[in-house]
Formats: structure tokens, C-alpha cells, sequence
């Protein structure tokens, strides 16, 4: 009996989340420390950058059941995981 202790949806919405803070937080840090923006732009301009090149982790169902796929900007196609 296999054990399931996390589910598809839950592991797609952690990778989302980390995969994510990963590009945001040194785009938010870099944006601040080497341009002259203030307030709201440099995490504005950080989550727009993210947004493009962050990875995107989807959950679809398949003949086999339910899969976690990954589409990022610099890998061609999309890839299973």
C-alpha cells in the first residue's frame, strides 16, 4: 500500500511558491540596490520579472492518472516530473 502524503496539487503549489521566491527575492534586492526607484516599483518591476522567467508547475490528468508537469522559458517543450 503506497502512502500519500502530499498531494499533486500541494507539491505543484510548493514548487510554484519556492521556485518563485527564488528569482523574486534577488530581483527585488538587485532592482533596489542599482536603481534610483523607490515605493512600489522595484518589487512591482521584480514580480513582473519573475513572472516571465520563473518556472510554471501545472497538475493535469492523463491515461495514467494524475501528472506533474513543469513549463519554464528556457527549456523547450514541457517536461514531466
Amino acid at each position: 500500500m503506497k502512502l500519500k502524503i502530499m498531494s499533486l496539487k500541494t507539491k505543484a503549489f510548493l514548487f510554484q511558491l519556492i521556485s518563485f521566491a527564488v528569482f523574486f527575492i534577488p530581483f527585488r534586492i538587485a532592482i533596489d540596490y542599482f536603481t534610483p526607484l523607490e515605493r512600489f516599483w522595484p518589487p512591482f518591476f521584480a514580480f513582473i520579472i519573475t513572472l516571465i522567467l520563473a518556472p510554471k508547475f501545472q497538475v493535469a490528468k492523463t491515461k495514467e492518472g494524475e501528472q506533474l508537469f513543469m513549463k519554464w522559458i528556457f527549456l523547450k517543450g514541457v517536461k514531466s516530473i
